[in-house]
């Protein structure tokens, strides 16, 4: 694809109100069936657009799955759905050697990863050996096999689910793996008015036929071309300064085991630069920041075990952070 260049801030203005308008269009289709849930829609969003994979966790039955299948048809892009047990294998998400008579040789088969959004459906719900399989095709959009490296297509995202109640039986994601992810994503139970409006759009609608509603609205190039564009938004040196301070606090705070990495401040800046695209903006605020940060870094810090025994959150201690480190202005 040719590189996207502006010759005038005029013309990067234009493109950015067209990815507002982008946005826009993904989501009216999507809230022909989905009730609610508007910061998941733009954390997906976002995360497509930068090129960032994705973990949802929520309990069962508040249309995680559901989303995720109807954002890949608002975009003409492939999708495969993986339902991760635990008795799947490696192979059966990269692919495996399959033998073929007639040359007499062994040929790679292609498993369903080959794709351009993939669902990992409950990822916690496999073994350490088929969740490692994923490390080299998230981090590098490749899988390696008998020393022969197949590239992954364009655009190439990750969306995994796991259920945070249920946990017989289940996996945990060790920390490396969740550090792939460009964010996790807490998905709550819907309002009192949003229920009412679940039950009214789908009382007559057992079979969940308004999903054939939803339409195709952008192109796979779009998402490549956005992402140039959302690369070009403006980030004051000020802004770079307040991402670092948060970032150097989870690591010298006593509440915090495990601080975060410098690709959780590279994610803060992609994520903080694609929100302010979606809002039509060409340069990043503090807000933007803010919105960015917990879903960022929730499952990158590590509590140290005297807050977790005092009953503390990632959250709280993320919040006490923002309090101590004044806001550019």
């Amino acid at each position: 694809m040719e590189e996207t260049n502006f010759n005038t801030n005029t013309e990067l203005k234009q493109a950015i109100e067209k990815i507002k308008t982008d946005v826009s269009a993904i989501k009216t289709e999507l809230h022909k069936v989905i009730v609610g849930q508007d910061e998941m829609m733009d954390l997906i969003i976002a995360g497509l657009f930068v090129g960032g994979h994705v973990l949802i966790e929520g309990v069962p039955g508040i249309a995680k799955t559901l989303t995720v299948n109807l954002i890949a048809k608002t975009i003409n892009l492939k999708f495969k759905r993986i339902q991760f047990t635990p008795d799947i294998m490696p192979a059966d998400v990269t692919g495996t050697s399959v033998y073929n008579p007639k040359e007499m040789s062994f040929d790679f088969k292609k498993g369903p990863i080959f794709a351009n959004i993939i669902l990992i459906d409950e990822i916690n719900r496999s073994p350490a050996k088929t969740q490692s399989a994923l490390f080299e095709v998230m981090e590098e959009q490749q899988i390696t096999f008998d020393g022969v490296s197949h590239q992954l297509e364009k655009p190439f995202m990750v969306l995994a689910t796991q259920n945070p109640i249920e946990q017989e039986g289940t996996y945990k994601l060790p920390e490396a793996q969740q550090d792939r992810f460009l964010f996790r994503i807490l998905i709550k139970y819907p309002t009192l008015s949003e229920e009412i409006e679940i039950l009214n759009k789908f009382h007559g609608d057992f079979s969940q036929k308004i999903t054939n509603d939803v339409q195709t609205v952008i192109e796979a190039e779009t998402i490549l071309k956005n992402r140039e564009i959302i690369e070009q938004i403006f980030i004051s040196p000020a802004i770079i300064n307040y991402i670092a301070q948060i970032i150097d606090s989870t690591r010298n705070n006593k509440d915090i085991f495990l601080g975060a990495s410098p690709r959780a401040s590279i994610a803060i800046i992609k994520t903080s630069k694609a929100m302010a695209a979606m809002q039509g903006r060409d340069y990043v605020s503090p807000d933007d920041i803010h919105f960015a940060l917990h879903p960022v870094l929730n499952h990158r810090l590590i509590l140290s075990p005297e807050k977790e025994i005092e009953g503390f959150s990632i959250k709280d201690v993320i919040d006490e952070i923002i309090k101590k480190i004044e806001v550019p202005r």
